[in-house]
């Protein structure tokens, strides 16, 4: 069968290659994948991986055969995949703990979408109440910033959206931000909570803006740039509840997550924005616009 496979010093971080058909344990279900979502880590940093190996951890797709142990959904059941390895094939063996079943009225494309990105918003915003709390979402312009804004500003969240440029600033306001600003420099709100996908400098500047007993949560370098705090009284230092630093990783099992993003996206609450829809043989387009920053939101590849 055709999929995408890790491909480290060429052309670009993945390329099509002829592969083994999976073999599902007797725990997990053969997918047959329809739509695949690119994330920009896992693409940037392919080196992470093994060269040759199966790539990609968001699709969707249907069920073709259910897990030989009865767990999971039946045959023909419409399914979400979300932080699975090997997922960009046309067929990937899953188990059910990184399976969503897909709603009636939501397309498998969107779908795609929520992976890795939906269920990282989710699990850092349930790390405290931010009902009425003052929230910074950066890289709002992208998978998870999105998924953020209007996750935060569903629990209760004031959402202050931080995008790289005013262009990527589309439909934010109307998913939730309250406010929607292209540079930290000129804002004196004190945040009680920030989601971080940016790093370098910016971070930085989140931090000099935490309130007292404030956290920041760090999901992504987007920026690839170091971080320096500066030296000096007050820049670390500081009375009253202590301000927090928190790193993201978790690799978790998602299917609970992913089935709860589904429905909420299925009752209309939340937006999957898909900013690139095509084809996965154009895949390195794709990734070059996903590179060059001139995606809004996630890329949808249509597994043809």
């Amino acid at each position: 069968m055709r999929a995408l496979v890790v491909n480290h010093g060429g052309n670009g971080p993945v390329r099509f290659a002829d592969v083994d058909e999976p073999k599902p344990s007797a725990d997990e279900a053969l997918v047959e994948i329809r739509y695949i979502g690119l994330n920009f880590g896992e693409l940037k940093y392919v080196d992470e991986w093994p060269a040759g190996a199966v790539h990609g951890h968001d699709a969707a797709g249907v069920v073709v055969r259910a897990a030989a142990d009865g767990s999971g959904p039946a045959e023909g059941t419409r399914v979400a995949v979300g932080m699975a390895q090997g997922a960009w094939a046309e067929r990937a063996a899953v188990s059910p703990l990184s399976l969503g079943t897909v709603p009636e009225g939501v397309e498998l494309a969107d779908a795609a979408a929520l992976g890795i990105a939906g269920v990282t918003a989710l699990r850092v915003l349930r790390k405290r109440s931010v009902l009425a709390r003052e929230v910074l979402i950066t890289g709002a312009g992208g998978g998870v910033g999105h998924f953020a804004v209007q996750l935060a500003a569903l629990a209760g969240a004031r959402v202050t959206a931080l995008v790289g440029s005013p262009d990527r600033a589309a439909g934010l306001r109307e998913h939730g931000a309250a406010h929607v600003v292209s540079d930290l420099a000129d804002v004196e709100d004190r945040f009680d909570f920030v989601l971080d996908t940016v790093g370098g400098p910016g971070l930085a500047r989140a931090w000099s803006l935490l309130a007292e007993g404030g956290a920041i949560h760090l999901v992504g370098q987007a920026s690839g740039l170091s971080t320096t705090f500066p030296v000096g009284p007050g820049s670390l230092f500081g009375f009253g509840e202590p301000r927090t630093l928190h790193t993201y990783g978790d690799m978790s099992p998602t299917s609970k997550e992913m089935t709860e993003l589904l429905g909420l996206v299925a009752a209309g609450r939340l937006s999957a924005r898909v900013g690139l829809r095509g084809d996965w043989n154009e895949v390195d387009e794709a990734i070059g616009a996903l590179f060059a920053r001139k995606v809004h939101g996630k890329i949808v590849l249509k597994v043809s």
